[in-house]
């Protein structure tokens, strides 16, 4: 008979109303999130924002908005959001990435792009989900960002019971 493997408690990140908000952007897509950016620069003047190097300083300048800047993304400024990420520093991750392109820090974005969901980050990739991202009633809300064992992973009890 099988039992059920994996546990079903879960720790929460509590994320208020203010939001810290990380952008970044590669080459190809820095024009893209700046434009982007700009539209919705009065939603985003309510957080805090972060971003990685020559972003953070296009958006600092076009936005007229206070912005940490961590370092470049191939100098270890991906890694940098991830560690923010781990330490529950981080709310969310608006990450205009460019899947055509080969990258040298590949490996950086692809451990970036895990410790999000690993720790539940709400991720955008593009226009469109940072759109629906940025208009969703939940960023200007307190909110319990779950954190632990993902509950959409089968458990032997549940395939059991259903498999």
């Amino acid at each position: 008979m099988l039992t059920e493997t994996t546990t079903t408690d879960t720790t929460g990140l509590p994320m208020g109303p203010c939001k810290h908000i990380a952008l970044i952007a590669h080459d190809n897509r820095k024009r893209d999130l700046v434009e982007w950016a700009r539209f919705n620069r009065d939603l985003l003047a309510g957080h805090n924002l972060s971003a990685t190097g020559t972003t953070g300083a296009l958006l600092a300048e076009v936005l007229g908005l206070e912005i940490t800047r961590f370092r470049s993304g191939p100098l270890g400024g991906d890694q940098q959001v991830g560690a923010k990420i781990a330490e529950g520093d981080l709310d969310l991750l608006i990450f205009f990435w460019d899947p055509l392109e080969p990258h040298p820090h590949d490996v950086d974005v692809k451990a970036l792009l895990r410790i999000a969901v690993v720790y539940n980050i709400p991720v955008a990739c593009n226009r469109a989900s940072a759109d629906f991202m940025i208009s969703s009633p939940l960023l200007s809300e307190a909110y319990l960002r779950r954190v632990g064992e993902p509950e959409s992973r089968p458990t032997a009890l549940w395939m059991t019971r259903h498999g």
